[in-house]
């Protein structure tokens, strides 16, 4: 590992606070035990010291993705360009450079999962292929410059040939193509790992690691996310769904101690002379409030609405009743789709678009058409206890936004909250009705998982 013992307390901090920048809760305890990790374990394996920082430092294995982005800036690998590409003339970039001759090797070391040189060839490659501009000094270094040139996912069929050389073909073949597609994967993110470490060189550890750390899934946008990280999220609900429940309970508690009751206070003071030192509380029994979801299941709001709707759904012992009901120009009840035990979440967004009626004679979502059949046809599922939570990014499509069906149904339940998957500056721009909707019903900025917990911690009945 590189970097000299005396640098460790900064490499140490610099890692705390980039990991502090990006939302991790890490205390002056954890960090202090980080110290002692290293002080125990030395430097002479560099994983080892990864893992007991990593013991120290976090809380839930959501984390360890931007750890070890992380780690890998502030404790990197080595320094400057790999020693397979020292020696070259610099100044002639890439001229003379063999990508065939590297495509092979690649091949060779994804076939033999060979992880060491597969991490030197990730060197080797940013280096020849990711070096950009003009002088001849570089700008700096680019992974998606490097993997567009040399392409290793087209490497897939040779690994495979190589692989099945000598033997017949198997029902194991495709469970190989896929574990030679993580590989390739994982190389990748090699790749990636280089590029930043040769630009935290140039430009600073402590810049990179604020401009080009990956954000945790707590705070991905609902909107930009991929297919993997809409699954990563998805394996949060139930993590997120325990710790909200408990919140609401310790709020639900202590809502049940009322006011004071002066009688029962004086009785107990006899006891101590007149003086009233454990006052005594009238005791309320609240009934537990009823939820409902009206959610957009058009576009890229799907992944919102799916999210929080299996959130709520784990949470339903904290309410008396839950209720669902989904749109894109049309609303239909899917509570039974989402019940507890019944429902996959990979699967749950085109169960309600293939088995639910929420789309008419167009695929475009249409609020004001929404809004009109629930005030018309479902209203009754409200109530003087229900609160209602709106899912959905509020653009109509150039359609009628109904604002008198909202007023119908914040007049009749106890609390409306719109959620709102968009920033508030994308409010009421192009063909969002956001700041006409958040005239009548409270409208709330929810971009992500940390988010949503914290409004649903703070804005739900108990």
């Amino acid at each position: 590992m590189s970097g000299a013992v005396g640098a460790l307390p900064g490499r140490l901090t610099g890692l705390v606070q980039a990991l502090r920048g990006h939302g991790l809760r890490i205390g002056t305890g954890e960090t202090v035990d980080a110290a002692a990790v290293l002080e125990v374990l030395g430097l002479s394996d560099r994983e080892r010291v990864r893992e007991g920082l990593a013991a120290a430092l976090l809380r839930t294995d959501l984390q360890r993705p931007l750890f070890d982005a992380a780690f890998d800036l502030y404790f990197p690998l080595g320094v400057g360009a790999p020693e397979a590409a020292r020696g070259g003339d610099e100044d002639d970039g890439d001229s003379g450079f063999d990508l065939a001759e590297l495509r092979e090797r690649l091949a060779e070391a994804l076939a033999a999962d060979d992880d060491a040189e597969l991490a030197g060839l990730a060197g080797e490659a940013v280096e020849a292929l990711g070096r950009y501009g003009r002088g001849p000094a570089p700008d700096g270094w680019s992974a998606y410059q490097t993997l567009g040139r040399l392409q290793p996912e087209t490497l897939l069929a040779r690994v495979l040939a190589a692989l099945r050389a000598g033997r017949e073909p198997a029902f194991t073949d495709r469970v190989e193509a896929d574990e030679i597609r993580r590989r390739i994967d994982r190389f990748r993110r090699q790749v990636g790992t280089e590029a930043r470490r040769r630009v935290a060189e140039l430009r600073g550890t402590d810049r990179i690691a604020q401009l080009a750390l990956p954000s945790g899934v707590d705070q991905v946008d609902f909107l930009n996310a991929n297919r993997d990280q809409l699954a990563e999220l998805r394996r949060t609900v139930q993590p997120l769904a325990r710790k909200l429940a408990t919140r609401l309970a310790a709020r639900r508690r202590k809502a049940a101690r009322g006011r004071i009751d002066l009688r029962r206070t004086l009785r107990r003071s006899l006891s101590t002379g007149g003086v009233p030192l454990r006052p005594a509380y009238g005791h309320r029994r609240p009934a537990r409030p009823e939820i409902v979801l009206l959610c957009d299941m058009s576009g890229s709001v799907a992944g919102f609405s799916d999210f929080t709707m299996l959130l709520i759904q784990a949470m339903s012992d904290q309410f008396s009743k839950v209720r669902v009901f989904a749109f894109v120009n049309r609303v239909d009840e899917v509570t039974r789709l989402i019940t507890a035990g019944s429902a996959n979440p990979a699967e749950l967004g085109r169960r309600i678009l293939t088995e639910a009626t929420v789309a008419g004679w167009h695929g475009s979502s249409d609020y004001g058409s929404a809004l009109g059949e629930f005030a018309g046809k479902h209203l009754h599922a409200v109530g003087p206890r229900t609160s209602v939570l709106i899912l959905g990014d509020a653009r109509t499509n150039g359609f009628d936004p109904n604002v008198p069906a909202l007023r119908q149904i914040v007049g009749r339940a106890r609390r409306v909250h719109w959620l709102n998957p968009e920033a508030p500056a994308l409010w009421g721009t192009g063909d969002s009705a956001a700041d006409v909707y958040a005239g009548t019903a409270q409208m709330h900025s929810c971009r992500n998982t940390r988010r949503l917990g914290e409004l649903i911690a703070r804005l739900l009945p108990v």
